[in-house]
């Protein structure tokens, strides 16, 4: 369960990274914003210093779960490093998850988006729960 779940949080991390990339470093050009169902270019101008912050909320959570999987690698077990990673991985995953869940809920055309970003967060806390309680 613990390799299974360091596993879903690596990949929820590096899934935001390249959401970071998205949003942060190339919003304005067509690829990007056409996926975020921008109608136009000027559309990407004027949500681009919007979009550039949100970007660097996921990079953060980002960092947080890949530093919280590097604790849980590097350290042994019963250590502080491991409560330290846990704490990291249930935070990170966790607030990745629950963005996806705001997502979702706002409204059925982010569905899609909403399910791809929260599927790997939801298996690292589940797991997670799963190994700590075990």
């Amino acid at each position: 369960m613990i390799l299974a779940s360091l596993l879903f949080a690596f990949l929820a991390a590096a899934l935001h990274v390249y959401i970071f990339t998205m949003e942060s470093l190339t919003w304005t050009t067509p690829a990007t914003w056409k996926r975020f169902g921008l109608a136009s270019q000027a559309d990407a101008e004027t949500t681009k210093p919007l979009a550039y912050n949100q970007g660097f909320y996921n990079l953060f959570l980002a960092i947080g779960a890949f530093i919280g999987v590097g604790c849980m690698a590097l350290g042994p077990d019963g250590s502080a490093q491991h409560v330290v990673g846990w704490t990291l991985i249930f935070s990170s995953c966790g607030s990745m998850l629950l963005a996806a869940a705001v997502l979702a809920l706002s409204g059925k055309k982010y569905l899609r988006a909403a399910v791809l970003q929260g599927t790997t967060p939801l298996l690292a806390v589940v797991l997670g729960l799963l190994a700590v309680a075990g």
